[in-house]
């Protein structure tokens, strides 16, 4: 096949949506063991590749056909899988970030059996459709169609479908266990499409995310007798308020993230709260405050890190440097102070802002050519991995073809339509690359 013959089959491909339809059936039916939430819900991401394995079968290397197939597998159960048809050249392009677990449903929350597949017109409903079985069995077909047109290329097209994106629990079993066995080095050598964002628009950007808890160390007393306690709620509020003010003044926003899009800058939030129990006419002793920084890709979260704790000691060092609450309010009394315990959480995810490459650029002509327009994002959510990938050298971006509206949702559907065009996105993209 010539290569004007193969750029015209790439850009003439359009979805086999009974192949496509007849997989994500299958996956969809299998989503209630796909469940992830340790150790409630430990998926076995297996069952789905035994799908994706039967339908890409007849297309094997090992069966006269184009595509070569890798199981990965570094926890029982729980696989990764590895599709690739591999071009004459070292150049390489790559779909990886569409993983086999899902979030868990609670049927009784639905208007729908979440496990089943449920088409109504447009919309394919079922838990996975958006996040992100749907790209699984989407990329699943495109790869099949393209072993079964006979293409030849001089790039190697690689999809990988991962485990344990939705909580990691247990490290090395997904796309971690896959880059630190060497898997996908030879992905570094062109561009590699994170799938698992959504709208058809490319995402450029996520924000960072790290929790904390903050401890607020009173005195308990009688609340008739306030003089003789330390309010550890009044003190919980005004601390909470100054780190807050810490914050905002450390890392305000910024020109990088109007350029990236971003709809927010970073911030940092009380989400919960609470206290000792006790009676209602009892001072508590202690209050606990618990909350989230999201960070925009331009700071770092040792920077955070560091600005809070040095704050903290600051407050810790003199508490009665907070306004008070009222003519007996007060955070130190003979012999005691108030005082604050900060801890963050363990897991950390890092946000990224994508290196805008030729190749970025060549997907955004692919998504005009299909969608008309091409509008880049960022949100101020976070994806596993993706900032370690790019340090590592991989040239990451982001794409999805679900909505961002259903989400993690009850009822989360997508759209045929979307899919449809979604892989013809894909084709015009490798396209564009095989051009370059």
């Amino acid at each position: 096949m010539a290569k004007e013959d193969a750029i015209a089959t790439l850009r003439a491909l359009k979805l086999d949506r009974k192949r496509f339809l007849n997989l994500l059936e299958k996956l969809i039916g299998t989503s209630e063991k796909l469940q992830d939430n340790p150790p409630h819900f430990v998926p076995q991401e297996n069952l789905a590749i035994h799908h994706v394995m039967a339908a890409v079968d007849p297309f094997r290397v090992e069966n006269g056909g184009k595509l070569h197939v890798e199981h990965v597998v570094y926890s029982e159960g729980r696989g990764n899988l590895i599709l690739k048809i591999t071009g004459s050249s070292d150049k390489v392009v790559s779909v990886v970030g569409s993983h086999l677990d899902v979030v868990v449903a609670d049927p009784e929350c639905w208007e729908r059996d979440p496990f089943q597949l449920q088409v109504e017109g447009d919309k394919l409903f079922g838990r996975g459709t958006t996040d992100c079985l749907g790209h699984v069995a989407l990329v699943t077909t495109m790869m099949t169609q393209l072993a079964e047109s006979g293409i030849e290329l001089d790039t190697t097209v690689c999809a990988v479908f991962i485990a344990s994106e939705e909580a990691q629990a247990e490290a090395g079993v997904g796309v971690d266990g896959l880059l630190e066995g060497g898997k996908l080095e030879f992905m570094k050598k062109g561009p590699l499409l994170w799938l698992d964002t959504a709208d058809s628009q490319p995402c450029i950007g996520t924000a960072g995310a790290l929790t904390w808890d903050l401890k607020c160390n009173g005195v308990l007393c009688h609340s008739g007798m306030p003089q003789q306690g330390i309010n550890a709620v009044e003190f919980a509020m005004e601390a909470t308020k100054y780190l807050q003010e810490v914050f905002y003044k450390r890392f305000p926003a910024c020109a990088k993230e109007e350029e990236y899009f971003f709809r927010t800058p970073s911030t940092m939030k009380p989400t919960q709260i609470s206290c000792a129990k006790g009676g209602l006419n009892q001072i508590p002793q202690w209050c606990l405050v618990q909350g989230d920084v999201r960070l925009t890709p331009f700071y770092t979260m040792e920077q955070v890190k560091e600005a809070l704790v040095e704050a903290v000691e600051q407050l810790n060092e003199d508490p009665t440097c907070l306004p008070s609450h009222g003519p007996v309010s007060q955070y130190a009394i003979p012999d005691k102070k108030a005082s604050l315990e900060l801890r963050f959480g363990d897991y950390v995810m890092h946000g990224i802002a994508c290196n805008l490459t030729p190749h970025y650029h060549a997907l955004c002509s692919a998504i005009k050519q299909i969608k008309k327009t091409c509008q880049p994002y960022s949100v101020s959510g976070s994806l596993p991995l993706v900032k370690e990938m790019q340090e590592a050298g991989f040239n990451i971006f982001m794409l999805g073809f679900g909505l961002m509206s259903s989400y993690h949702a009850d009822n989360e559907y997508c759209l045929l339509s979307d899919m449809e065009s979604g892989v013809e996105i894909l084709a015009n993209w490798v396209a564009n690359c095989e051009e370059m």
